[in-house]
Parts: C-alpha cells; sequence; structure tokens
C-alpha cells in the first residue's frame, strides 16, 4: 500500500514541492467547500505535516525517493472534528458506577478512546471538559508522539455553579465535595477563568443550565447569571481564547448568546426567537442528536440514574426537532457528537441523523470540517488546502450520495503519516 518514490512532471503539467516527502493519491477527493468531487487528486505533504499543493495524478510519473500513500478505489475527505467529546469519561460506565474507580483510571482509558476516536476519522477533536487536566494531559501526550490520537482542544474543568451541571452532585452534605471550577460572581468567574488558562485549557467551557446526567437539577434551568456569562466571555476572548456552553433550556441559550459566547452546545429546547438571535450574532450551534438512541437503548444498566433516564425521555426528541428547526432558520451549525455519552468510536453515527433531521449530506460533513474549522479558529484543520495539516480520511463509496458511508472510515492520515491502513480493516 505505501511506498517510496519521486514523482517527475509529464508534460510541463505540475511543478512538484521540493518540499514534499509524502503523496497521497486516491480515486477521488471530495472538495468540501465546492461540494464537488475532484478525479485522481495527489495531495502532497511535507516534513512538517502540512499540505504543500494538490495536483492530478495523471500528470505525474513515479520513481523513487517520496514516500507514496495509495488508496485506489478510495475517496478522500478532509480528517473530521468532533466538537464536542469527552475523552476521559466512558458511556460503559454511568452513574454512581464510576466511584468504584480511581481518580487516574480516567485519564488511562482516555487512551483507549483517543485511538478509537483518530481510528474513526476524526483527526482533532474539541474536549469540552476533563477534570484533572487530564485532556492536556492526553494532549500532550498525542502531540510527542507517545500515543495515538486526534489533535486535541482542551478545555480542561467546565465552570459551573454549586449544585448546577458541572458540580459534583449526588453526594449527600457529610463530603461536602465541591468541584475545582465552581464561581460565584462575575470576578470569580473571570479568575476561574484564568486559572484555566494558565494550566492549558485552549477554550472554556461553561454550563449556563441544568443537564441530563446531573443530579438534582431541572435540565433546561438557568444556572448562571448573564453577568457571570458575560464576565467569563470578556476574560476569555481577551486571552483569544473562545467559549463554549451547555445550555438546554431556552432563557440559557438566549443569555449566553447575548453574553457572547461562541458555541451553544445542545441547544435542545431553543426557541424560534432564540433561534433567530443565535442567527443574528453568527452564534454557532452544536447538536448532539446522535446519543439519544444510545441512551435510551442502554436504560440504567450501565448504572445511569432513572432520573438521568427521565431526563433525556422528557428532551431527546424535542432537541432533534430544534435541530431540525435551526437549520431551517439558518444557524450555523457544528458537529459535535457528546462521545463519552455514547462509547467513543461511534462518532460518525450522527451524520446519518443529521441527515434525518434536515441536513444534505454537505452540509453536514461541512459541519465537521470547513465549519468546525472556522468556529474554532484554526484553519490549518478541516480542509485539503495548501497550507492545512495532511489530515485526511479514505472512504469507500459516495458520501453525498450515502452518508452512511462515513461510520466506516477504511483509511486515516494525520500529518502525511498514516495512522490506519486500509489493509488492516479488510
Amino acid at each position: 500500500m505505501i511506498s517510496r518514490m519521486i514523482l517527475l512532471v509529464t508534460a510541463a503539467a505540475f511543478a512538484i514541492p521540493a518540499s514534499a516527502t509524502t503523496v497521497v493519491t486516491a480515486d477521488r477527493m471530495l472538495d468540501v467547500a465546492k461540494g464537488i468531487y475532484v478525479e485522481h487528486p495527489a495531495i502532497f505533504i511535507d516534513d512538517s505535516g502540512r499540505i504543500t499543493s494538490v495536483a492530478d495524478a495523471r500528470t505525474v510519473r513515479f520513481s523513487d525517493q517520496v514516500t507514496h500513500i495509495a488508496l485506489p478505489g478510495e475517496t478522500l475527505l478532509p480528517g473530521l472534528i468532533d466538537m464536542h467529546v469527552h475523552l476521559t469519561s466512558l458511556a460503559e460506565i454511568g452513574g454512581y458506577q464510576g466511584l468504584k474507580y480511581t481518580d487516574n483510571f480516567w485519564t488511562a482509558v482516555g487512551v483507549a478512546n483517543a485511538k478509537k476516536t483518530l481510528e474513526a476519522g476524526f483527526t482533532t477533536v474539541r474536549n469540552v471538559g476533563s477534570s484533572d487536566f487530564a485532556d492536556v494531559a492526553l494532549q500532550q501526550a498525542i502531540d510527542g508522539g507517545w500515543i495515538e490520537g486526534p489533535r486535541v482542544v482542551p478545555a480542561t474543568y467546565a465552570i459551573g455553579a454549586t449544585g448546577g451541571h458541572c458540580d459534583d452532585t449526588g453526594l449527600p452534605p457529610y463530603y461536602d465535595k465541591k468541584a475545582d471550577s465552581v464561581i460565584s460572581g462575575p470576578q470569580d468567574a473571570r479568575e476561574k477563568v484564568r486559572w484555566l488558562h494558565k494550566y492549558g485549557a485552549e477554550v472554556i467551557k461553561i454550563c449556563a443550565t441544568g443537564g441530563v446526567f446531573s443530579l438534582g437539577d431541572s435540565v433546561g434551568a438557568q444556572q448562571l447569571s448573564l453577568e457571570e456569562m458575560k464576565a467569563i466571555t470578556d476574560e476569555a476572548h481577551m486571552l483569544g481564547l473562545k467559549v463554549a456552553a451547555h445550555a438546554h433550556g431556552d432563557e440559557g441559550i438566549h443569555d449566553a448568546i447575548l453574553a457572547g459566547i461562541d458555541t451553544i452546545e445542545h441547544a435542545s429546547l431553543a426557541s424560534d426567537a432564540t433561534l433567530q438571535l443565535a442567527k443574528s450574532h453568527g452564534t454557532w450551534f452544536d447538536m448532539d442528536i446522535y446519543n439519544d438512541d444510545y441512551i435510551l437503548a442502554t436504560g440504567t444498566s450501565n448504572g445511569t440514574e432513572q432520573e438521568s433516564l427521565d431526563k433525556e425521555k422528557a428532551i431527546g426528541l424535542k432537541q432533534r426537532q430544534t435541530f431540525q428547526r435551526a437549520t431551517r432558520a439558518g444557524v450555523k451549525m457544528l458537529f459535535g457528537t457528546d462521545a463519552g455519552v455514547y462509547p467513543h468510536g461511534d462518532n460518525g453515527k450522527q451524520f446519518v441523523k443529521m441527515v434525518q433531521w434536515g441536513m444534505t449530506p454537505i452540509q453536514a460533513i461541512r459541519a465537521a470540517t470547513t465549519s468546525a474549522s472556522e468556529a474554532l479558529g484554526r484553519p490549518e484543520v478541516g480542509s485539503l488546502q495548501t497550507g492545512a495539516y495532511g489530515d485526511i480520511i479514505a472512504v469507500r463509496g459516495d458520501p453525498l450520495a450515502n452518508i452512511a458511508v462515513l461510520e466506516h472510515v477504511d483509511a486515516v492520515v494525520k500529518g502525511g503519516k498514516l495512522v490506519k491502513d486500509p489493509g488492516a480493516v479488510r
């Protein structure tokens, strides 16, 4: 599958970059921005892992020196981006079952989850919430070449209110345990942002409303004030960080948008008026509309509390209906799955749900590539353009005709290195 070659120009059709050390070829490539296929691509990548150029493989001939990753019969796309994951969480261990495990267990399983995520075709993830700065640890280990995984944008701890979704709920007063990221008031919120940034946060995550898996709160109830959210956003933006808000309830979503928060996570109960507010402010919605299937199918068998299951039953369908309305309204949409609520590696299963609930296949693909790149403020990921990282996936079939092919990624290239070989899956 891989050979060492140099490509020589025929008929002076293409000047090979002197810096190119790897070339990836396949039957065709999806130009995500244009929504069209490019036949017989040759993608050149240098030692830094960046794309130097894209050419027509039919205009070149091969001999020694450049590493050639040949993927015949495959369709190439940019490496996918999941904007909402929890690499150090396990869907298989829910509720109070998690108290059986030592703190560092979760970082250890994060290593396995990172590899599964990468092999599923997701070469970049935004990890929106992790205790003990474990997502920073994974990022450092991946970037250092010690373990395999996607590029990680870490949020570290998620900021929340006492007794809220980002606090440690469900324990009796005897323990009086409060999460390290709990804040009280705008100034406290600013200090927390600074602390998280100091130790590696590259995005700030907040809990604006209640949630499904927090105990004792209402899933839609607002938990941070507009003043607190604005203080967090102002401080984060001053530091060059973007802010993501966990928000199910309409009031919390509304205030998060007014506070200038960049992405709304879940957005389950947004009203039509709030959708229009999001559109006018250019706020991104990041809606996890696949995991409801897994949560309801597994029930309480993995330790999930009945209270959480009841919350999911109450909002799952409403969230999908909101997704449909948001798409129709022209709200800017992202691909985020909440992996960790369902098993890691199944991220691609959400594409089908997005199409079922109103997106075209190219819209769903852009949500996980060019749109995610824009929302992250990182043009080096999410495309196959010159200057971007050589992060590439290969699939059999036509994802524009059958989006489900993205559930089965044959090959993954990250930074010009083949990290999943199609020979291992066929």
